[in-house]
């Protein structure tokens, strides 16, 4: 859903080059200096950015945070491919808003006519965005939840003197533990006679 989101987003906001018709079939940029293609990159990354934001955050809350053990990597896993994919979405999407008419336009428009060229992504690694930024949020989200869970209990006589709790009945009531007659010699403790 939020790769079609994006994808409209991207065709329908992102400048295009200004082309101008020289031929059938043929045309070339109006500014050959133009930040049309730098800056549609630039929508690309952003709108990539936040949406990895969004699938992070909120896979971390609804699926990763909910899931034990296994599950979570497996969680994990299917939001960064998730995000991948959507990334892919969003590009062709984005690359099929007006492409018709771009295509239409140069095909039969008559020399000298004006007209926006078809979107397309020049820097590709700007697909990787979307999903490192997912995995990221999830690492930093991961690593603040287990600082957040109480430490582990020490070791047994961890941080004590030598010899603490070892001595029989040592901080504990009398006779705890200690059956009647249980390693007294015959008699003990019986009145004499």
């Amino acid at each position: 859903m939020l790769g079609l989101a994006g994808g409209l987003i991207w065709g329908e906001f992102a400048p295009r080059a200004m082309l101008q018709e020289i031929g059938t079939g043929t045309a070339e940029l109006v500014n050959a200096e133009t930040s049309a293609f730098v800056a549609a990159d630039a929508w690309f990354c952003a709108i990539a950015t936040v949406a990895g934001l969004i699938t992070g955050i909120a896979g971390y809350r609804y699926l990763v945070a909910r899931a034990g053990g296994r599950g979570r990597a497996a969680a994990t896993a299917g939001l960064i491919l998730g995000a991948m994919a959507a990334a892919f979405v969003m590009l062709w999407l984005g690359g099929q808003i007006g492409l018709s008419g771009y295509n239409q336009h140069l095909a039969s428009s008559p020399k000298g006519t004006l007209f926006s060229a078809s979107l397309t992504l020049g820097a590709k690694s700007a697909l990787a965005f979307w999903p490192m930024l997912t995995a990221i949020v999830i690492l930093v989200a991961e690593w603040g939840s287990r600082r957040e869970q109480s430490p582990p209990e020490p070791a047994p006589g961890y941080g004590q003197p030598p010899g603490y709790g070892q001595l029989p009945g040592y901080g504990q009531p009398p006779g705890y533990g200690q059956l009647p007659g249980y390693g007294q010699p015959p008699g003990y403790g019986q009145p004499p006679g």
